[in-house]
């Protein structure tokens, strides 16, 4: 049988999987003046009376390094998704062209690098936040589990150094997503 605290520290692993997920998904969808189908798949577009993900309406693809477009399942999907841009407040302007919706990004400035450098920071501690949240947690059911005395107390701190190493491990592949963002705004 597993030791108990390392079931605990198991349990921790998906969570910060997810965490991880939603760093990625985060920093993906910020613009960096090259066009990814990821800046807009996920804008929510009014459609059969419900709220859909642009990607379940069209296909998205890249045709120029700074153009994005989409070309919807169908016509009568046009309008709300152009709809949909102009609530997003994203400074992307949606161009009809026949059956597509063609996206151009503009070109990014030095404000704007910077403003996005910083939102990428965010995300990093909203991120680390979340790790130190699940850390905690788990450090909260061993020391639990010790008090019980289903834990011996090697075990105790055994489950923590693993734990912190854990959680070192994740952080340090947050900053790594971090950084590359940032070369990537950067450049």
């Amino acid at each position: 049988m597993a030791e108990v605290y390392r079931q605990i520290i198991e349990k921790v692993k998906p969570e910060l999987a997810k965490a991880m997920f939603f760093l990625e998904k985060e920093l993906a969808k910020l613009r960096t003046g090259r066009a990814s189908t990821s800046l807009v798949e996920d804008i929510m577009v009014p459609c059969f009376g419900q709220n859909l993900p642009l990607k379940q309406l069209g296909a998205i693809s890249i045709s120029e390094p700074r153009q994005i477009v989409i070309q919807p399942w169908d016509k009568s999907y046009i309008e709300p998704i152009i709809g949909a841009f102009s609530k997003q407040n994203m400074g992307l302007s949606p161009v009809v062209d026949k059956d597509v919706i063609r996206i151009n990004l503009p070109l990014v400035d030095e404000e704007y690098r910077k403003n996005i450098v910083k939102i990428v920071s965010e995300i990093e501690e909203e991120a680390k936040k979340t790790i130190r949240k699940w850390r905690d947690e788990a450090w909260d059911e061993i020391q639990e589990k010790f008090k019980e005395g289903i834990v011996r107390e090697d075990d105790k701190f055994r489950g923590k150094d693993e734990l912190q190493k854990l959680i070192d491990d994740h952080n340090k592949k947050v900053e790594e997503a971090g950084e590359r963002k940032k070369k990537e705004i950067m450049f």
